[in-house]
């Protein structure tokens, strides 16, 4: 059962990035959700390079996946961008459903003064 599932986000992943990439100036946000945590990062599709990051480890020890804690990175991701000069990014949300997690995690960057 949990190959479907992974098979599934793989075959979204790949659509989503067919039609979206990052460039300098608009870098792709980059999202990995795993049981124990969520990790963001802004990348220029360009150069293939990461900008900047950001996840629930960077948070604290304490730091576990809950939406309040997704919420958080969102906003630590967005101050580390806009301290970079980037205010405006496209959402990767890599195969995830926008949910959740994701959904809280993409509210507190557009709180952090992210435009996407």
């Amino acid at each position: 059962m949990a190959g479907k599932t992974s098979e599934r986000r793989k075959r979204i992943r790949l659509g989503i990035r067919r039609k979206i990439s990052g460039t300098k100036e608009r870098p792709r946000l980059s999202i990995f959700r795993s049981n124990r945590g969520l990790y963001a990062q802004l990348i220029d599709d360009s150069k293939g390079v990461t900008l900047a990051s950001a996840s629930t480890v960077s948070l604290g020890e304490k730091a576990k996946l809950n939406a309040e804690f997704s919420r958080q990175v969102g906003k630590k991701i967005a101050e580390v961008a806009l301290s970079s000069g980037i205010e405006t990014v496209v959402f990767d949300r890599s195969g995830y459903l926008y949910h959740g997690n994701v959904k809280a995690f993409a509210d507190g960057a557009r709180e952090g003064g992210l435009k996407f």
